[in-house]
């Protein structure tokens, strides 16, 4: 079985894995026995898009799934589509769109594969409205190395559904998924957009805006201080009546190389977010624009993690309770802001209430803050720490899909439900994430 050399998205841990594809889903039981038999474990590796080790095997040796990319079964009558699992969001919207059907949930790159979007129960802009990916999940099929093949579903082996679904690829190979997709009139997102001052002024737009909107988002300058701490701008969305059902373009730029040293730094994230929130509107604006720069706008750059430079970043991604966001998140930023480093994209949104099935599911009802950081010594021994410490203070938790540093301690007291997902989890699977968060 040839192989090839695989990194997480993030760069970082820098622990390069050796990826055995598979090609065919009857292989996939021989390829599986294979690996265990040469290297102890494995792991299953989609298309990479996963930040921290989380995609990492301990044994640096995933069977690689990207291959599997072949659609089995579409009903554009009910709006059901049936996909291997190494078959990305993206390709899933290229056969969709045309039909008027839209992913029900999607996250913030359709790089993502069907089975990477399970294994991590993703979420998107409408979490408030349908919840995570879960919630369109009708079934799927899963290879574990000590049993045959099963079917999962809510109703047909309901205790693997619920742990694989969040349970980030530790339960067994995900082989192929069923999902629901939602109706679209047109591929276009009806917008409306306004900048925003101050932290308070977000929670009274999202207040006022998350529940006549499909989908809801902030950008937030994680670097202002002052009076402008906690300022940015609010955007909210839905698919419009009219217009084409076009596909994106598939074409994008790309950055070439990757530099020696990290291209995001103070000088030029400030500047950025300076110039980015003056030009944004004081009032709101309505605007009609195309999909993929609403639901995926850093798709529009190929391999842009490189402008990170040679030794990565981290995205360090939290949620925190409703009792506790306004004041946890004006801790965060005002020791993110006083760090001196970020990130142009930092991501503020409102999680709904609607329970995933997922025993890992990441979101809870609350508010989830997302940025990346270039990896350095003062990020993992003084931010990160103090960042994770706010965290715990306000009984809030971090994304494991997005995660290279938690603790164990704080990982198993967000996350209770990991050792029904340990007694279930094949003996032939183990990450560098779970390896370091459950000892």
């Amino acid at each position: 079985m040839s192989s090839s050399r695989l990194a997480s998205w993030g760069q970082y841990p820098a622990a390069q894995q050796a990826g055995h594809p598979c090609y065919w889903r009857g292989d996939l039981r021989h390829h599986l026995q294979t690996l265990v038999n040469e290297h102890g474990t494995t792991l299953p590796f989609g298309n990479g898009r996963s930040y921290g080790d989380s995609c990492l095997a301990s044994s640096a040796h995933v069977l690689h799934l990207r291959p599997l990319n072949r659609l089995i079964e579409a009903n554009w009558q009910t709006g059901q589509i049936c996909a291997e699992a190494g078959v990305t969001l993206g390709e899933i919207l290229q056969v969709s769109i045309p039909h008027g059907w839209f992913l029900e949930v999607t996250p913030g790159t359709r790089h993502v594969t069907l089975g990477g979007a399970l294994a991590n129960d993703v979420h998107g802009k409408n979490h408030h409205r349908r919840g995570t990916f879960a919630h369109s999940v009708l079934s799927f099929g899963l290879h574990r190395s000590t049993q045959p093949p099963m079917t999962c579903s809510p109703s047909e082996n309901p205790q693997w559904f619920a742990a694989t679904m969040g349970g980030l690829g530790l339960t067994g190979i995900i082989s192929w998924v069923s999902i629901r997709l939602r109706r679209i009139q047109s591929s276009r997102v009806e917008t409306v957009r306004v900048r925003f001052d101050h932290l308070r002024e977000f929670f009274a737009l999202s207040a006022e805006l998350d529940p006549l909107h499909e989908y809801s988002v902030a950008w937030i300058d994680c670097l202002a201080k002052g009076r402008q701490r906690g300022r940015g701008v609010f955007t909210v969305g839905e698919h419009s009546e009219n217009g084409p059902l076009q596909v994106a373009p598939t074409r994008s730029l790309s950055l070439p190389i990757r530099p020696p040293v990290s291209l995001i730094n103070r000088l030029s994230v400030n500047l950025f977010n300076r110039s980015y929130w003056a030009m944004q509107p004081a009032t709101r604006v309505h605007q009609i624009v195309p999909y993929s720069p609403f639901f995926y706008p850093l798709d529009g750059i190929e391999h842009w993690n490189r402008a990170y430079g040679r030794k990565g970043f981290q995205q360090f991604q939290c949620v925190l309770p409703e009792t506790t966001a306004e004041n946890a998140l004006a801790q965060l930023l005002n020791a993110i802001a006083h760090s001196g480093t970020g990130s142009f994209l930092a991501v503020l949104k409102r999680c709904g209430d609607l329970t995933s099935p997922g025993l890992l599911s990441f979101p809870m009802p609350g508010t989830s803050l997302a940025l990346d950081f270039p990896q350095n010594t003062a990020l993992t021994n003084t931010l990160l720490p103090r960042l994770d410490a706010i965290v715990r203070e306000a009984g809030g938790r971090l994304y494991p899909a997005k995660d290279a540093h938690m603790s164990g301690r704080d990982f198993r007291q967000a996350y209770p439900a990991w050792e029904q997902v340990e007694a279930l989890r094949d003996p032939a699977l183990m990450s560098r994430f779970w390896q370091r968060v459950i000892q």
